[in-house]
């Protein structure tokens, strides 16, 4: 099957995972695809198939003759589509020769050049939109129908030399879960590659440090006229604690390494309010310099209120893969030569987020991630070049191989 034709079937499947869901995966929708995938790759022939209870999905490309001993890699993706926006009934658009102009969605919306300016660098490639009316999925059902194309693409060509190849799909990524309970041992590679990225030559092994920050507001609700010295607003206690975290280190004003705090949520009333935040830096002791501010913020408002109105709740979600990867320079190189060989010019760059190979490289399995050729990720300007999804197929082909020198 074509790459585009196999991107434009996974679309058609709705995937949306569900933060609220107490289940994993988060959603029975997921399986329906996952299970898919298991089909399609007995049907190519991959060995060591499986699909366990969790709805990861496994399957081997064999190793050449003559190169069982090579390193075994891996190459991920996840299937899961963001609770963001709907991703059922995805009605894709495929532009030919795009001619760099604004691009009409439907009657009533339209993607300005002006508001996403690296639509100028696909100027001449074939493009894939949604209708503005879902999210497209290529996030990262791009990187689902480019492993599977390879993999499709090595059964059919067994005179190509390479390793062991590992192949792995995983469900509910979007909400942070997406390994919870991924099995390294039995994925048995001793490297592996996200395919989860997003502009051309895209290749990054360093990701935020992550944490959540939920905070708990209860006020005492008494009549504005008779309030003085009685009324505690949890509202306005939520607007005073925001204001006390510094303004500079919010998302919009930040960039590249600067880290942050994004308050994602906010509701309630005068007797009791919910806020929630997610805090963000590279570097770990920034990381943990901004847990200790919030904390501290909250901590002085109490001791404002005289009471404990505020309970906090910090959690860790994931940490910077950086400190897992750099000790194998070559998971780096060999990207770098096998974007090189696709044709593609490598871009070093931090992730301004986190992907499962985040959290698989501290558990064992050291995991950068590579583009995919999808842009504007969990919204209605979602879209994909297919001319760039097919340079991170020959890319990853190009990587096998080399991984077997």
């Amino acid at each position: 099957m074509e790459l585009k034709d196999r991107f434009l079937h996974y679309v058609s499947f709705d995937t949306q995972s569900d933060e609220n869901s107490t289940t994993y995966p988060s959603t029975e929708k997921q399986l329906v695809l996952l299970k898919a995938l298991k089909e399609e790759m007995i049907s190519l022939g991959l060995t060591e198939v499986t699909m366990d209870s969790f709805g990861y999905v496994m399957g081997t490309i064999p190793a050449t003759p003559g190169m069982e001993e090579k390193p075994v890699i891996g190459f991920i993706a996840h299937v899961d589509t963001s609770p963001d926006m709907s991703g059922a009934n995805v009605k894709p658009q495929i532009i030919e020769n795009y001619d760099g102009r604004d691009i009409p969605l439907n009657k009533d919306l339209t993607m300005y050049v002006k508001d996403f300016p690296e639509l100028s660098f696909y100027k001449g490639h074939t493009l894939i939109t949604t209708d503005g009316t879902t999210l497209l999925g290529a996030d990262d059902k791009a990187g689902v129908a480019e492993i599977m194309t390879m993999a499709e693409y090595f059964m059919n060509n067994p005179q190509i030399a390479h390793g062991k190849i590992r192949i792995g799909f995983t469900p509910d990524e979007e909400i942070g879960r997406g390994v919870d309970h991924f099995d390294v041992k039995a994925f048995g590679a001793q490297f592996a590659y996200t395919m989860d990225g997003g502009f051309e030559g895209e290749l990054e092994y360093e990701n935020f440090n992550a944490a959540s920050a939920k905070l708990s507001i209860q006020g005492r609700n008494i009549h504005p006229g008779a309030a003085k010295g009685k009324m505690i607003n949890a509202l306005q206690v939520a607007c005073d604690l925001h204001e006390m975290l510094p303004v500079g280190m919010r998302p919009e004003l930040t960039e590249h390494y600067e880290g942050f705090f994004h308050l994602i949520h906010l509701s309630g009333s005068v007797e009791q309010a919910e806020m929630a935040y997610i805090i963000r830096d590279h570097d770990k002791a920034l990381f943990e310099e901004k847990k200790g501010i919030i904390a501290s913020a909250v901590s002085y408002m109490n001791k404002k209120m005289g009471q404990e109105c505020i309970t906090l709740t910090l959690k860790d979600q994931y940490y910077n893969m950086k400190e897992q990867v750099i000790p194998y320079p070559e998971l780096i190189t060999r990207a770098q030569e096998a974007m090189k060989m696709a044709g593609v010019t490598p871009i070093i760059k931090p992730i301004r987020g986190g992907t499962d190979g985040s959290r698989l490289s501290y558990m064992g399995l050291p995991c950068p991630n590579l583009f995919t050729g999808g842009m504007n990720f969990h919204g209605k300007y979602e879209y994909c070049s297919l001319t760039t999804m097919n340079k991170a197929l020959q890319t990853m082909i190009h990587l096998a191989s080399l991984w077997s020198n």
